[in-house]
């Protein structure tokens, strides 16, 4: 078996063209997933932080 920390010392190869344009849309669709699950969420600590600062408001 050979060791695949010998291949860090050679030339990186290009990728073909579909592969880039696979990964990147494969990217982009990753990211459309994780803002609409960021909108139909809460951002519990957004929430937290403005429970106590209005709480320190009301207190002083």
């Amino acid at each position: 078996m050979e060791n695949p920390f010998k291949q860090l010392d050679k030339p990186l190869q290009e990728v073909p063209l579909e592969l880039k344009e696979k990964v990147m849309h494969d990217i982009a669709i990753a990211k459309l997933f994780l803002e609409l699950a960021e909108l139909f969420s809460y951002n519990i600590g957004h929430i937290i932080d403005s429970v106590t600062s209005r709480r320190k408001k009301e207190n002083k």
